[in-house]
């Protein structure tokens, strides 16, 4: 049985996560930003579908990607010097959470970003801890993706891409700015194919929890990004 979380509950101890499936470690609670920050704080974050409650995750091993281990592939490169490309960050997030809620163009599309989570990163990026990088092309967003930046950590959440390698080039933006803000790790919770492309690793939990601590005690100004970059040494 996993631990039922009333609304002022903390979280249970990361080590009682279930192993299968996936380190699932509590369910109830709420999508308020004090809940949700306090949760990536941790390394937990919400999954769940329409018709269950809200579950939260923390897995052994974790998917990440180290800023300075980006790879990029020839192909990719090749379309990273597409000049038809404009890359934007925070300038669209609500058509970025509906993109990623609707892959495939289908409305719903089995996607586990209900309402209730959509109306919840939204209220985030209100706050400015919430953001997306993405890809126009020819005045259309062509993908993106978003995730929380916390101190110096990034959580990626989702993507989605209307057009080739669209949120791969996202992604790639999106890393590069971070390596030049100082953020020291993504979290993608779990294993893709098509992150491992891009360089993203596993690592034991224990070792993804004592990072996390170091990177989000970082001093950060909550805000958007669609304004110029700051400074190196100024948290976004």
């Amino acid at each position: 049985m996993i631990p039922w979380l009333g609304r002022d509950d903390p979280f249970p101890p990361l080590n009682s996560a279930l192993k299968q499936p996936n380190g699932l470690l509590a369910a109830g609670a709420d999508l308020s930003p004090q809940r949700l920050l306090g949760a990536y704080r941790q390394g937990i974050f919400p999954w769940y579908s329409q018709d269950e409650p809200i579950l939260w995750w923390s897995p052994d091993p974790r998917m990440v990607l180290i800023p300075a281990e980006l790879k990029i592939s020839r192909s990719l490169a090749k379309t990273l010097r597409n000049r038809r490309q404009e890359i934007r960050f925070d300038t669209a997030f609500e058509a970025v959470l509906h993109g990623c809620a609707t892959r495939g163009g289908v409305a719903g599309g089995g996607t586990w970003i209900t309402d209730a989570m959509r109306d919840a990163y939204l209220r985030l990026h209100q706050l400015g801890y919430a953001h997306c990088a993405e890809t126009w092309i020819d005045g259309e967003l062509a993908g993106g993706l978003y995730g929380v930046a916390i101190g110096r950590m990034f959580y990626g959440e989702s993507m989605f891409t209307r057009a080739r390698d669209a949120s791969k080039v996202a992604m790639v933006h999106l890393v590069r700015r971070l390596q030049r803000q100082g953020y020291g790790m993504i979290d993608c919770q779990m294993h893709t194919a098509h992150l491992a492309s891009l360089g993203a690793r596993t690592i034991a939990r224990s070792e993804f929890s004592l990072r996390l601590r170091e990177l989000v005690d970082y001093a950060a100004t909550p805000c958007t990004w669609d304004a110029p970059e700051p400074d190196n040494d100024v948290a976004a």
